[in-house]
């Protein structure tokens, strides 16, 4: 998906009366978020790169002409909700594969939101090359989200699962 797709799909956004559009193309291993909200999510074979976009006016800082603007690394902007790793330990992903939540698919999921935990927990597996990777918490806490569909593919480093230490 290019800048000019991306933006008609800001515009059919802006003019219409839905909150949020997403498209997937995970073939091409890319994902769009678009929301009133202001926040655009582009995911590509190369890791993920987050986007604010301003819908409703020009972002400070934004790239002239564009309207986007890139926050910094460490935050993952998900619906306009920023999940900042100063606040939420993230649990990413080591390896390309497919996440799954439960050891088996007859099994319940390793944890749920709200479910509290203990580090070195196992969270989820991540299967790569019919191996499959247990992936544990590092830290102990309440699980915030799961961000990712059970049995969809993962890319290098991308959020799994966030964590409120506090929680």
């Amino acid at each position: 998906m290019n800048e000019r797709d991306i933006r008609k799909l800001i515009k059919i956004v802006e003019e219409s009366e839905i909150e949020e559009l997403e498209v997937r193309t995970w073939w091409m291993g890319r994902r769009v978020r678009i929301s009133k909200r202001a926040a655009l999510m582009i995911q590509s074979n190369g890791g993920i790169v987050d986007q604010t976009v301003a819908l409703a006016g020009r972002a400070e800082g934004a790239t002239a002409g564009t309207g986007v603007e890139t926050p910094p690394a460490a935050e993952s902007i998900e619906a306009a909700e920023a999940i900042s790793e100063d606040r939420y330990h993230i649990i990413h992903s080591p390896i390309v594969g497919t996440f799954y939540r439960a050891p088996a698919p007859d099994a319940p999921p390793y944890v749920e939101v709200g479910d509290v935990i203990k580090a070195g927990q196992v969270v989820c597996i991540v299967e790569a090359m019919k191996l499959m990777n247990e992936i544990q918490a590092e830290k102990g806490g309440r699980v915030v989200r799961v961000e990712v569909e059970n049995a969809e593919p993962v890319e290098y480093n991308q959020t799994l699962i966030v964590i409120d230490p506090e929680g």
